[in-house]
């Protein structure tokens, strides 16, 4: 493994007024100094925009405070090719964290295009500029990390998931395009000797969140008297992965570049590597509804007579949907000795209070 510091780098980090990808791109602010940060986002109305102009004004406030280090936003599609090429040749980004994508398994039923415009054709983008990035002898890009997901697991019967397991049976388009990004990544990564590390997520979750996700979702429903809907009756277990541990994740891997090694036949091994990034800890759905309901009263963001019982309708399991997520990450924790571990009633405890203060300042 090539050790990358990331002191003085450019670091193009594509989806940066997301929930992971702002995230990173304050805790890079905080903790790199200096550093040149350059995101590009195509501001989608997939949920509320408003939310994304907060995090990108969080984001300003904090790069406004590192005076030695430079932000950059763009506001673009990564699946418009001339665009991309032309930010790679202006800033030439060392280190690229490729967040961009069209999120939501539910979603994917309903409007594929869009996954395939972003997911598929824009991280095939990504990809030529970034071999392109070595032309004329330049140093290129350095490693490229993007994001994979756990739906890419399918339904898996064999848990926890490792990433040594064969994963080509996708129950979801969503799924399916994330596959393809690992092996898109390989392909370009054995050709042009591209260092590229995947990572996959494990149901992320945190203050400041997307609203289509099932914590942020039920807490606007119950607030506004509507009842939730909890699938496959319940019997649904789901690794939540919080906010922090996925940005503590991400950041060691981006300094853990796969190394260029030449094989027995005379050609370069793929510099490529996937692991899985959650909680190693699945939690039962009705438990993590009840936690939530708890932490959402503490906060008092929910009356404490709120009748929860009233509001929480059993369902069937919906397409698209798995059973289990459930993270193997040994892998992590051998090659960089990091292992999430917030559990879940703190993680969700900081959601309610972060809400409270975003959506009910009065």
């Amino acid at each position: 493994m090539h050790t990358i510091d990331l002191t003085n780098k450019t670091i193009l980090v594509t989806g940066g007024i997301g929930f992971i990808g702002s995230s990173l791109i304050l805790e890079l602010l905080r903790t790199v100094e200096p550093v040149r940060i350059v995101t590009i986002d195509s501001r989608t109305d997939y949920y509320d925009v408003s939310l994304k102009d907060w995090r990108l004004e969080q984001i300003r406030r904090e790069a406004a405070a590192h005076t030695a280090s430079e932000f950059t936003f763009i506001l673009g599609d990564i699946a418009d090719p001339e665009l991309i090429h032309e930010i790679f040749d202006k800033y030439q980004p060392e280190v690229v964290v490729n967040l961009a994508a069209q999120a939501g398994v539910r979603y994917s039923i309903e409007n594929p295009d869009a996954y395939i415009q972003s997911n598929l054709i824009g991280f095939y983008n990504i990809l030529e500029a970034c071999r392109h990035s070595y032309d004329n002898g330049r140093t290129g890009v350095e490693h490229l990390v993007y994001a994979s997901s756990s739906s890419v697991y399918g339904s898996n019967a064999e848990v926890p998931y490792s990433t040594d397991a064969k994963v080509d049976n996708p129950v979801s388009l969503y799924a399916a395009t994330k596959k393809s990004n690992e092996l898109m990544a390989h392909a370009y990564a054995k050709l042009y000797n591209i260092p590229c590390t995947g990572l996959r997520f494990f149901t992320v979750y945190g203050p400041a969140g997307r609203p289509d996700m099932a914590y942020f979702g039920f807490t606007n429903k119950l607030l506004n008297g509507q009842v939730i809907e909890i699938f496959n009756y319940g019997n649904c277990r789901r690794d939540f992965t919080y906010i922090d541990d996925i940005v503590e994740g991400v950041r060691r891997v981006m300094q853990g570049a796969p190394d260029r090694m030449i094989g027995e036949d005379g050609l370069p091994m793929p510099p490529y590597a996937v692991y899985n990034i959650g909680n190693s800890n699945p939690e039962n759905l009705l438990d993590f509804v009840d936690i939530l309901q708890q932490e959402l009263v503490r906060a008092g963001v929910l009356p404490e007579d709120y009748d929860f019982e009233a509001h929480k309708k059993l369902v069937p399991m919906q397409a698209g949907d798995v059973p289990v997520t459930y993270a193997d990450t040994s892998a992590l924790e051998r090659d960089f000795g990091f292992r999430p571990a917030t559990p879940l009633r703190e993680g969700l405890r900081k959601f309610a209070e972060w809400y409270r203060e975003f959506y009910r300042k009065d």
